[in-house]
């Protein structure tokens, strides 16, 4: 296992060492997208969102199910988020920043928009390392087989990851197989068990991460969420996630159906 390094930021547009970095592993980190202020603000938010959903005992939005936990205190948390702009003006103006729509460069020549109200929208993910915890890893998969159970075919995308705690990577957090996004169809689909196999890889790296680091992976690439050592407070890691597709726009609202895959993930997230 190894830890990569950075020094990449992103600009008014994408340079071409950065494309050909990207193009060649599939996975880049972009150091301090947000300013503490604005990270400050966007964690208010979710606070209140959650405090919000749970009053209102949401399950689903959209038809993607909330996940639930418990803090270390035994109180019951949202770990998984979905949608959240809809719900919120200060996490839709995240979705405004010039800077990201620039990040569709990395598929050309396909055209990519920011998908707000498809696939899962705007994800807060709040990886809580306690006892009761049901969110604390997630094992490796790609993100690509969703488009086959949706039926349709494997569309080019970018998850766009954008860091509101700091994670060094002696702490758990993300982990990929570099340069996996250009592996065959076979490959894609059976490299790994998906979500089950949480074992560490020899060819993986990870990343110190800090809050407003912005990360970015090919759809396609093997990568997965490692559990961190650590417990409470100091375990927490909440990113937001974003994807950036391409292919049919495929709205969701309040009366779409619960994915398949998303039944099944539910069995196997510690």
């Amino acid at each position: 296992m190894n830890k990569w390094e950075s020094n990449f930021h992103l600009g008014e547009k994408l340079t071409q060492d950065q494309i050909d970095f990207f193009k060649k592993y599939g996975v880049i980190v972009f150091r301090n997208f947000l300013t503490s202020d604005k990270i400050a603000i966007y964690l208010e938010e979710i606070k209140c969102l959650e405090k919000t959903w749970l009053e209102e005992k949401r399950e689903k939005i959209n038809g993607i199910p909330l996940k639930f936990g418990k803090d270390e205190l035994g109180n019951k948390i949202i770990q998984r988020l979905s949608f959240t702009s809809l719900y919120s003006d200060a996490l839709h103006t995240v979705l405004n920043d010039p800077r990201l729509i620039k990040l569709t460069a990395f598929l050309n020549p396909y055209e990519g928009r920011i998908a707000e109200n498809e696939k899962d929208g705007l994800v807060v993910n709040n990886y809580l390392n306690t006892p009761n915890s049901s969110f604390t890893q997630m094992g490796w998969h790609t993100d690509s087989p969703r488009d086959l159970f949706l039926g349709q075919k494997i569309m080019p995308m970018l998850n766009v990851g954008i860091h509101l705690d700091e994670c060094l990577f002696e702490n758990g957090g993300l982990r990929v197989l570099p340069g996996t996004h250009t592996q065959n169809f076979i490959k894609l689909l059976f490299g790994k068990k998906y979500f089950i196999d949480n074992n560490d890889d020899k060819d993986e790296v990870g990343f110190d991460i800090h809050a407003g680091d912005l990360t970015v992976h090919d759809g396609r690439l093997w990568h997965r969420v490692k559990q961190s050592p650590k417990y409470g407070e100091e375990s927490r890691r909440r990113v937001m996630y974003i994807p950036i597709v391409t292919g049919k726009y495929k709205p969701k609202n309040d009366n779409s159906k619960t994915p398949f895959y998303h039944l099944f993930t539910s069995k196997v997230h510690k």
